[in-house]
């Protein structure tokens, strides 16, 4: 089933990485798997990556690995979501990833999204951050999400504001040396 459009036949390798969560008109997502460990060194270790979401630690393909356990993998076993990796339907060439977050310092579950330089600027976020919701809802039966952000990430911002997200100022208790915005979409 796709969230935009017919759904049509995956290259044979688009869901290589993982089991298949949703597919959209231009592309699939798919749950992370150790195997990813290289895209995601390449991922998290982006210089807006670093600024806008933090220095992971990540600089090699173990690391990586260790990273997908304790984080995607291990959300999958316990809400059965998590972030996933974002391919394009054309070729399986993964561009970003996109997910559900349960963070023990948000009282709802948090929509997350980032994509490598080279395909930003290409609605490739916003066709993934689109699916997700529908999927928070149909799916998964959420009534409301959140997200955080940096008050400098311009481009995240317009992104949530485009899905319908509204600001509800600075996350309560956050680190007044690095502010973060919270917005929030009731989905009921």
């Amino acid at each position: 089933m796709s969230a935009q459009g017919a759904a049509a036949p995956l290259p044979a390798d688009a869901g290589a990485a993982g089991e298949t969560v949703i597919t959209t008109v231009r592309l699939v997502l798919t749950r992370l798997v150790a195997g990813d460990a290289s895209f995601i060194v390449r991922l998290v270790n982006d210089p807006d990556w670093i600024r806008y979401i933090g220095d992971r630690g990540v600089r090699t393909e173990e690391d990586a690995r260790a990273y997908l356990e304790r984080g995607p993998i291990a959300m999958y076993a316990r809400h059965g979501f998590g972030l996933w990796r974002v391919a394009r339907r054309e070729d399986g060439l993964p561009v970003g990833m996109c997910g559900l977050i349960k963070r023990d310092t948000l009282p709802d579950v948090d929509v997350g999204f980032a994509f490598l330089p080279e395909y930003r600027r290409m609605g490739y976020a916003a066709e993934a951050a689109t699916a997700t919701m529908a999927l928070a809802s149909e799916r998964y039966g959420l009534r409301r999400v959140v997200a955080i952000a940096s008050p400098d990430n311009a481009r995240s911002l317009r992104l949530l504001e485009k899905l319908g997200m509204i600001s509800e100022g600075m996350t309560p208790g956050g680190d007044p040396d690095d502010p973060t915005l919270l917005y929030s979409r009731d989905l009921s």
